[in-house]
């Protein structure tokens, strides 16, 4: 006997899935959920840029080895089946893809899910203009020509109104016309664009905050001008899964992440940062059934308003909680799940001041960095720690506007999906941010985090914790030493060098 299916499953029975940006970390966690939980789904295809050597079954081959799919293979593997990859590239007309994969996409789409885009923050403008704009066009004009089109899901940040404090679910206009800065980024290099770019961004502390802000614009106005359905999703910081398929799964190597990393390993000794203001994340598997759940209601009801719908995908304001929550629970794990290649005892120094952080910068990154490469050097060996600083600065100088400011996201669109949810598919589709356990959540992730991001096993934890102990006897030493020594130059100074 068939199971009964809910709504949301019903919503997706024998539906083909468009979907950009299938190989990133939001796009994989959307294809898993799509076929475990929406298995009566007809096909997904997935865009893919073209790799070296590995055609399309070898693509799926790549998924079905990710721990993220292990539910599925071993449960119901047949699903995997339901995937077409398709070759193309998102800047190039028609999405780059083939003739025949162009027209199979048009006669047989029922729903598109636009997850690429680049994350870049400080990449040239033309680059993600190309990248955030171009593509989204692109995807708009396959919309537009799909011959039997349900609903069309475009996501973009939460953090592209970078001017407002508190955050509406609306669109935002922008500074600039999104196609006539697409003309120019055809027509002009990067060089020439990079003469405009700081004019052209105005308050926006980087390109990629500047050109996702106007694809929603050019989202927007085909919304109005066609009859194109089409809701906009704005996921805020987008962590790691929170229980689906399982709790801490991460392989998003993101500036966020990355800074983690670097903090673990013990090379990031100060940020600029805030620790008061909210840390406003989201979940990825809450975010992804978010998704789910929009473009399911949006595809039913269709157009509602004059307005695009648009939902802020992030924390509700009862479950907002701070930057320092996060890093209480870093601190209280660094001798429970140490890294096993770490090089100085982790402890980040967090302040407000340029001043105090370039100094601490200068004396415990910079300093240090250049003289592990000199000694590489003499060794014969490759010089790392240098670029690997540079790396940290560019990923901190691309977050320092965001760490340094509270957000008021308001999320009355995204959280009502829940009140149309029936129990069942509110256990299915969690995407309940009251629910969470930020201390648990924060755990899991950074357990998870060493686990599938760092590709760190657990199995390594016992001779971590032997070297992280001796690495944070060795920074008491060092800094024991460093204090006695200033002490006593001081009482040399005053003159009291006889109690020394």
């Amino acid at each position: 006997m068939a199971q009964r299916l809910n709504s949301v499953q019903e919503f997706y029975k024998d539906k083909t899935i468009f979907i950009t940006g299938g190989s990133g970390f939001m796009g994989k966690v959307l294809i898993e959920k799509l076929l475990y939980s929406c298995s009566d789904l007809k096909q997904i295809i997935i865009l893919m840029r073209v790799k070296r050597g590995k055609n399309e079954m070898a693509r799926v081959k790549e998924f079905e080895a990710l721990p993220l799919f292990k539910r599925i293979m071993d449960e119901k593997p047949e699903v995997m089946k339901k995937i077409l990859v398709v070759s193309g590239e998102i800047c190039e007309k028609n999405l780059g893809m083939s003739d025949a994969h162009f027209q199979y996409v048009i006669d047989n789409t029922n729903i598109i899910f636009h997850v690429a885009a680049s994350v870049r923050f400080q990449a040239p403008l033309k680059s993600n203009i190309m990248t955030n704009l171009v593509a989204t066009k692109e995807v708009l004009e396959i919309a537009k020509t799909v011959k039997n089109l349900t609903v069309m899901v475009h996501v973009s940040t939460a953090f592209c109104n970078v001017e407002f404090s508190k955050v509406n679910e609306i669109v935002y206009e922008a500074a600039g016309e999104p196609l006539e800065l697409i003309k120019l980024a055809k027509e002009m290099d990067e060089n020439a664009m990079a003469n405009i770019e700081k004019k052209l961004l105005g308050l926006h502390p980087n390109t990629y905050t500047y050109t996702k802000r106007l694809a929603e614009n050019l989202v927007r106005n085909e919304f109005e001008n066609s009859n194109l359905p089409i809701c906009i999703l704005r996921p805020s910081i987008v962590g790691p899964t929170l229980s689906e398929p399982f709790a801490g799964w991460v392989d998003s190597l993101s500036a966020v992440n990355g800074i983690s990393l670097a903090s673990k390993k013990g090379i990031l000794r100060c940020m600029l940062a805030d620790l008061s203001v909210n840390y406003n994340f989201i979940p990825v598997d809450q975010a992804i059934n978010g998704f789910i759940m929009a473009a399911k209601v949006f595809g039913t009801t269709k157009k509602i308003s004059s307005e695009i719908p648009v939902y802020n995908v992030t924390t509700h304001e009862h479950a907002v909680v701070e930057y320092q929550k996060f890093f209480d629970v870093f601190n209280s794990l660094k001798f429970l799940y140490p890294l096993s290649v770490t090089f100085w005892w982790p402890n980040v120094t967090f302040t407000q001041n340029k001043y105090y952080y370039w100094f601490n910068v200068i004396l415990f990154q910079w300093i240090p960095a250049y003289f592990i490469d000199m000694m590489l050097l003499l060794f014969g060996r490759k010089r790392i720690m240098v670029r690997v600083q540079k790396k940290i600065a560019s990923a901190l100088d691309a977050i320092k506007f965001f760490a340094m400011k509270n957000w008021d996201f308001n999320t009355d669109n995204f959280h009502n999906l829940t009140k149309i949810q029936s129990d069942e598919e509110y256990h299915m589709f969690n995407l309940d941010t009251k629910t969470i356990n930020a201390e648990e959540y924060f755990e899991n992730s950074i357990v998870g985090g060493r686990i599938y991001q760092d590709e760190d096993p657990l199995t390594t934890v016992p001779k971590a914790t032997i070297l992280i102990k001796f690495l944070y006897g060795l920074d008491l030493a060092v800094k024991s030493f460093f204090s006695y020594f200033m002490i006593r130059k001081l009482l040399m100074i005053i003159g009291l060098s006889s109690f020394t």
